[in-house]
């Protein structure tokens, strides 16, 4: 048999209960993929995004949705070395790669900025919009796990004081008929590195001049990252008790909420009483 396809039978059969039923899980749930669809599936060259790609090739194949995917990588300036690396995993996976290159290493590299990571993920997010709609696409498919969630929601309440989380499928703004998501939101991490363990797989990481440093450029994702394998030892269920919260928020017991940009006070309702 060749590679390709243990590959996939690893995804189907031995990681059947930690990756494709909750791929599965997700798209259904959340209602990601629907018939007709025309899906950009977004290749970083990492472990998360490759195995999207392989997901969506499964589903395609043995799914009763009807629909069109092109598996799009964006080269912002990688080097030769991981490039080739990002070619050579296409190849081994058997997905047919679509490379199309961006300036946006070197403009970051330009940049007066203490976050470099936010303004590369800005740049790189509107050049996949307006390759979606060069390709006629109406979603973007994203690689983001359920420990990004996590991460998410905790960078959210420790750095920006508000309570919110990474949603697994949004409306663009700014690109009308573009939708993005996130069929990986119920995967985590640990099941990834382990499929991709499994199967001898060598993928890049962020590749990213900038974060070359790890001193340098500890980002606060490494950060939460790092809180929850701790919090993991105390609680074992700790990551899926943040998740659950996100879907079970009791409005009775909270100070106050905000719904497109207009805060409310718990005070409104309270004199009403």
């Amino acid at each position: 048999m060749e590679r390709y396809k243990e590959i996939e039978k690893s995804i189907i059969k031995k990681y059947r209960k930690e990756i494709w039923s909750r791929f599965i899980r997700a798209v259904q749930d959340y209602e990601l993929i629907e018939e007709n669809d025309n899906i950009m599936v977004c290749i970083s060259g990492g472990k998360d995004s490759f195995l999207l790609a392989k997901c969506i090739q499964e589903i395609m194949r043995h799914g009763k949705i009807h629909f069109n995917a092109h598996y799009v990588v964006m080269d912002p300036g990688y080097n030769k070395v991981n490039l080739k690396k990002i070619k050579e995993n296409a190849n081994i996976l058997n997905i047919p790669i679509e490379i199309f290159s961006s300036d946006i290493f070197k403009v970051v590299e330009t940049l007066d900025t203490k976050s470099p990571c936010y303004m590369c993920a800005r740049m790189r997010r509107g050049h996949l919009y307006n390759k979606a709609k060069e390709l006629g696409c109406n979603k973007i498919a994203l690689g983001h796990h359920f420990d990004d969630v996590i991460e998410t929601t905790l960078l959210s309440m420790f750095y920006a004081s508000e309570i919110k989380t990474m949603m697994p499928k949004l409306p663009s703004d700014n690109f009308p008929g573009l939708e993005l998501i996130r069929p990986m939101y119920l995967v985590k991490e640990s099941s990834i590195l382990s499929w991709k363990k499994y199967n001898n797989l060598d993928f890049i990481n962020c590749a990213c001049k900038f974060t070359e440093n790890k001193d340098k450029y500890d980002s606060k994702r490494n950060e939460m990252k790092e809180l929850i394998k701790y919090l993991r030892k105390i609680n074992k269920d700790i990551d899926y008790n943040i998740f659950k919260s996100l879907d079970n928020i009791n409005l009775n017991c909270v100070l106050g909420v905000k719904k497109d940009g207009i805060y409310k006070s718990f005070l409104e309702d309270y004199k009403r009483k």
